[in-house]
């Protein structure tokens, strides 16, 4: 009955041939002079999910979570992941081959000063690390009496002798409908903000940057809707576009033709060397721009500025087509999710579903609208234990069956022309224990106090922060996760500058789509997270205020489970915020979904008595 398309459930990672491949590795670093190799989870465009033939992490340590990296060195290795994947990367790894570290616990650069030897000569490839990170991986190298050495070539690619091509998805055009603005008055704004920052050129090196600012999207990263592409636009003339010319059909070709030049990609080092030949200044990303751009300019003689893409900023800020388009993708996603929701509610008591039907069911609800186009990143849905693994993928080999008695966790998402979506829902099957209403509605009073938070305009999302965590601390507790990040339209789930996030010192601006997501993990036992978007608006006028003051529209709309809500726990004003984001959800929803999902929705979402 159900399918899932966009999705697999295979586990890639095979374990049994990662200790030839260390030693093959090895074995070519010792015929390369080298005693070491860094290999971080990255691609030439910094993006958080890789194409296959990028994913080198995962090649030689079995990892597959988004973010990490691995230094490898003659008798060690060593992997190092952040707290959202603790448990991913202890269950796909071999510890006698990989230690693995916590990041907050022992970064690289502290682990290489202590542990590189004196002499030591560690490469690194310059195209998978940013300026920025080798300036800092360097430092720990100097101080541990060894060398960082870059590389000509990446010595893991000499030994991956099945490596899948690159990525030749087609590139399509975004709509104006859907953009909500030409390409041409973008890179006019480009231009402007170029020639503020006295540079001569923009080196975009972020596909997402490359496709808003070019109104193209493409099918070359799992999930997003990316093609892989850099751009160089100048602060007086025509921007040169480096892609793959076999992603372009012939209507493609001629709408971007008539804003850019344009080349292949091995094109770009010889006209950025070029720039630098001439004495330009040129600016690049500090987050996407890597060394390996940086030298080819500097070492012709030009001069590089590094700090923020400018068109990350304008990309974050949504226009009125795009908020519009985002309203419609939410009431869609949210109808398809209740129906979810509803099937779940009447079949996993029965013992018979497992994570793997559930992933199957929801994203067969979703197809079913006729408008999606992939999901937004690889759906989380954990039961009992598996929901305390903060990234979790099900696979084959981990699929559970889910029980009575247990919380199951599900966040997904969609992409369609209009929006990205991203969610979380968790609910009980049959009774849960007070510790679980205690911990969900801790949870759930920190996600209203996300939603209900007014603040002045210019404020960062490291300010907010606190305000979901404030419930959980006053029990001990807490979860080790940001709150909220930026969300793309019909482009990247996971989008800068901004973010609620203890250490985001970016400024949210009205227009901006972040996600509301506190949690609470109990590992082995289960897993609590609840997830909305909002959208940052102006928030109330205040006679006397000295500044303009914003809010947050909550834009998702599905059930939260009444049967994990301790009322006791929550005052007038929570219950009254829950009561009206669930007749809202009603309203909202109820005329798109079906008569048995209508039923089960106008008792998910009835009204809890006034506290």
């Amino acid at each position: 009955m159900f399918e899932a398309r966009f999705q697999t459930f295979t586990d890639t990672a095979d374990r049994g041939a990662i200790p030839a491949r260390l030693a093959g590795l090895r074995a070519e670093l010792a015929r390369r002079g080298l005693d070491g190799f860094i290999v971080p989870h990255a691609d030439r465009h910094q993006n958080e999910y890789l194409p296959a033939c990028e994913e080198r992490l995962a090649f030689i340590s079995g990892f597959t979570g988004s973010a990490g990296r691995a230094i490898v060195l003659e008798g060690r290795a060593v992997l190092f992941v952040d707290g959202r994947y603790t448990l991913q990367a202890r269950d796909q790894t071999d510890p006698a081959l990989f230690e693995v570290v916590l990041v907050s616990e022992t970064t690289p650069e502290a682990w290489m000063e202590a542990n590189l030897p004196a002499g030591a000569r560690l490469g690194y490839d310059p195209w998978l690390h940013t300026p920025a990170d080798v300036e800092k991986l360097s430092a720990a190298c100097t101080a541990a009496g060894a060398t960082l050495v870059p590389v000509e070539s990446n010595p893991l690619d000499a030994v991956w002798a099945d490596r899948p091509p690159p990525p030749l998805g087609p590139v399509t055009l975004h709509d104006l409908a859907f953009a909500g603005e030409p390409a041409e008055a973008k890179l006019a704004r480009i231009r402007t903000e170029i020639e503020k920052a006295r540079a001569d050129a923009l080196v975009v090196s972020n596909p997402a940057a490359v496709a808003w600012a070019f109104n193209i999207r493409g099918a070359d990263v799992a999930h997003t809707p990316l093609a892989l592409a850099f751009a160089v636009i100048p602060a007086a003339g025509r921007p040169a576009l480096y892609v793959d010319g076999r992603k372009l059909d012939n209507a493609v070709r001629d709408a971007l033709e008539k804003l850019a030049d344009l080349r292949e990609p091995d094109a770009l080092p010889r006209e950025l060397a070029a720039l630098g030949a001439a004495g330009r200044t040129v600016r690049l990303d500090a987050a996407s721009g890597v060394e390996a751009l940086s030298r080819l300019i500097t070492e012709a003689g030009g001069k590089v500025t590094r700090g923020a893409d400018p068109i990350a900023a304008m990309k974050a800020v949504k226009n009125a087509t795009e908020i519009a388009g985002a309203r419609a993708a939410q009431r869609r996603d949210g109808a398809a999710v209740a129906r979810f929701l509803a099937w779940f509610d009447r079949e996993a008591p029965t013992g018979r579903l497992t994570e793997i039907d559930c992933v199957a069911a929801l994203e067969t609800f979703r197809r079913e609208t006729g408008e999606l186009r992939d999901i937004s990143f690889p759906t989380i849905a954990g039961s009992g234990p598996n929901g305390a693994i903060v990234h979790y993928r099900v696979t084959q080999a981990t699929n559970r069956r889910i029980s009575p008695g247990e919380l199951f966790l599900v966040d997904s998402g969609g992409q369609y022309r209009d929006g990205t979506t991203d969610i979380t829902r968790t609910v009980a099957v049959g009774a849960p224990t007070a510790e679980m209403r205690e911990r969900f509605t801790r949870v759930l009073k920190g996600h209203i106090a996300i939603a209900r938070a007014v603040f002045p305009d210019g404020i960062a999302g490291a300010q907010l922060d606190t305000f979901a965590r404030q419930y959980l601390w006053a029990a001990g507790l807490d979860y080790d996760h940001g709150t909220g990040h930026g969300v793309g339209s019909y482009l990247a789930v996971h989008e800068g500058p901004a973010s609620i996030h203890k250490s985001n010192l970016s400024a949210l601006k009205r227009g901006m789509i972040l996600s509301n997501e506190p949690g609470y993990y109990k590992a082995g036992a289960y897993g609590i997270r609840i997830e909305n978007l909002v959208l940052v608006v102006e928030g109330p006028h205040l006679a006397g205020a000295d500044k303009p003051l914003n809010a947050f529209e909550t834009l998702t709309l599905a059930p939260i489970d009444l049967r994990l809500v301790e009322p006791a726990l929550m005052d007038a004003a929570e219950i009254a915020w829950l009561n009206a984001y669930h007749a809202r959800v009603r309203a909202e929803i109820a005329p798109l979904v079906d008569p048995e999902t209508r039923a089960w929705l106008d008792a998910a979402t009835r009204a809890l008595p006034p506290a």
